[in-house]
């Protein structure tokens, strides 16, 4: 977390960007909308100039983070490779039996996600063919108060110190997400006495979730959730479902740890 007295502008915010600044710029252009971008379009989305993004382009392709498509360019794979290498992406590859048996389950979305800052980083979503457009895709970065599966991660962090971290007010992405920060820290505290969380059109309207904390040592490593739709029943003893599905998922990561990986955990043991 930041400190309360940290300051808020971005680092550097007063110097001319560095080439590798401006490359992350250009590569932040492609989303999940725009998979394939000109260079036309990619200019425009990063706010570089043409001459510019046409010298970057050329050295990303060189290095794999961009490939060529058709009459434009696309994310290259070898960035893949370097996301699916951190250590969240382990805790995802262990997970990933035990979600699946949840979205059997439930027959509902699944999600998983971990904590950066104040916002939830989505690794892993298993949908259904029917199920409405999310804004929860993976590698989504979403505000956590405004998510179950976000407030199951705070909830598990010193919330007497929270309340001086959190930006006031908070952010808000449909008219029922918390913004008041008493508010929130009176729901953490109870979302952690009762190990879920829940929300109901915080984050996206027609979408509700109920959310679980992976915990190892007290610190919520990661978190996974069920989507419903709010007007109807979620299915019978999702909370259970949640609660043992989070703990297979914490005596593999506990067994993967043992093996000579405690250094990937986010703290010490």
């Amino acid at each position: 977390m930041l400190s309360a007295d940290a300051n808020p502008r971005e680092p550097g915010a007063d110097e001319t960007p560095s080439i590798l600044s401006k490359a992350f710029d250009l590569l932040r252009a492609f989303n999940p909308n725009e998979r394939v971008m000109t260079l036309s379009e990619l200019s425009r989305a990063s706010g570089l100039p043409k001459s510019t993004v046409h010298r970057l382009l050329a050295r990303l392709v060189e290095l794999g983070a961009v490939e060529h498509h058709r009459s434009g360019y696309k994310i290259g794979l070898g960035l893949l490779q370097l996301g699916s290498s951190t250590p969240a992406g382990y805790m995802r590859d262990l997970a990933m039996p035990y979600l699946t048996k949840l979205h059997q389950w439930s027959g509902q979305p699944v999600h998983m996600a971990v904590l950066r800052q104040y916002d939830v980083v989505y690794l892993e979503r298993l949908t259904v063919s029917d199920a409405p457009a999310s804004i929860a895709a993976v590698g989504a970065r979403l505000p956590a108060n405004c998510t179950a599966i976000g407030k199951a991660l705070l909830a598990h962090e010193n919330l007497d110190d929270l309340r001086d971290f959190l930006p006031s007010p908070l952010p808000a992405m449909t008219p029922k997400s918390i913004t008041e920060i008493d508010a929130l820290i009176e729901q953490l505290r109870n979302v952690r006495a009762e190990g879920v969380a829940r929300e109901s059109e915080e984050s996206q309207l027609g979408l509700a979730c109920m959310a679980a904390p992976i915990c190892m040592h007290g610190f919520a490593v990661g978190a996974i959730s069920v989507a419903v739709h709010p007007s109807l029943p979620p299915p019978p003893n999702l909370t259970g479902a949640l609660r043992t599905t989070a703990a297979k998922i914490v005596r593999e990561l506990e067994m993967g740890l043992a093996r000579g990986r405690e250094h990937w955990f986010p703290r010490e043991l």
